[in-house]
């Protein structure tokens, strides 16, 4: 009974679009890191890249900050300045 605790994913610019998806809603398990969920969405490329930042509820984190259920976790690919 009740509510599973969920984390919001969002996907930015070519990351986006190479998956094909914007934003989904995954089950928040005990202990996830951003590498993790990266790995477990299957994402390109298969292990997390420096290159891509992680924001964890619009705040830059590192890939191995601690996840809880609620919070929005973003992937921005390099932004490229002209």
């Amino acid at each position: 009974m009740g509510h599973t605790p969920e984390l919001r994913v969002l996907l930015f610019a070519a990351l986006r679009e190479r998956a094909g998806w914007q934003e989904r809603l995954l089950a928040a398990p005990a202990g996830a890191t951003p590498a993790a969920v990266w790995r477990q969405l299957g994402l390109e490329p298969n292990e997390p890249d420096a290159s891509i930042r992680v924001a964890i509820n619009q705040q830059f984190a590192s890939w191995d900050s601690p996840l809880r259920a609620g919070d929005e976790l973003a992937f921005l690919p390099p932004i490229s300045g002209g």
